[in-house]
């Protein structure tokens, strides 16, 4: 069994983060707008050092080397919202279902670490592998949002999942 382990991401990590955002299995199930060029990711890393629980950028380890990366930014600070996405796997690691133990991991620090009460994400529809993901991992669907993102020359839909405080304390 691997050891799965979370840290905020550093300076040190942009080439990996580069590395894996590169990776063509990745890319198309990424944030269509979302930039993620050398200069964005070291802004993004370097403003989590601001204030820690309004975003953060994290690097997942496994047996101590880099596996993959995920992150959060809070979207409501009264009702302790957290948004959460760019999870991806580096393809040397895919296959062992590391994004669940992650995603586990993630939900937990966010909320009792952080002291987040919901934090949710949106999959593209035709994501089904992160859907899949997602329902191990223990999100719990919400609904769909119907073509809710320009994706290309059309829209797609997304599906909304969240996580509250009492799901992980069952």
């Amino acid at each position: 069994m691997s050891d799965v382990r979370l840290r905020r991401a550093t300076p040190d990590d942009v080439d990996f983060l580069l590395d894996v955002f590169s990776d063509d299995d990745v890319r198309p199930f990424l944030a269509a707008g979302k930039r993620l060029d050398r200069e964005t990711l070291a802004e993004e890393i370097s403003h989590q050092r601001d204030d820690p629980h309004a975003s953060g950028r994290y690097v997942v380890e496994v047996d101590g080397e880099r596996a993959g990366t995920l992150a959060f930014e809070r979207v409501n600070l009264r009702s302790a919202i957290a948004r959460l996405g760019g999870l991806a796997i580096h393809p040397r690691f895919r296959g062992r279902r590391l994004a669940d133990d992650a995603a586990r991991l993630f939900q937990r620090h966010l909320i009792f670490d952080l002291g987040f009460h919901r934090h949710e994400m949106v999959v593209y529809g035709f994501n089904e592998r992160a859907q899949r993901h997602a329902e191990r991992a223990g999100w719990i669907r919400e609904g769909v949002k119907r073509k809710a993102y320009r994706r290309d020359d059309g829209w797609v839909d997304g599906v909304m999942y969240a996580v509250i405080r009492e799901d992980l304390q069952q």
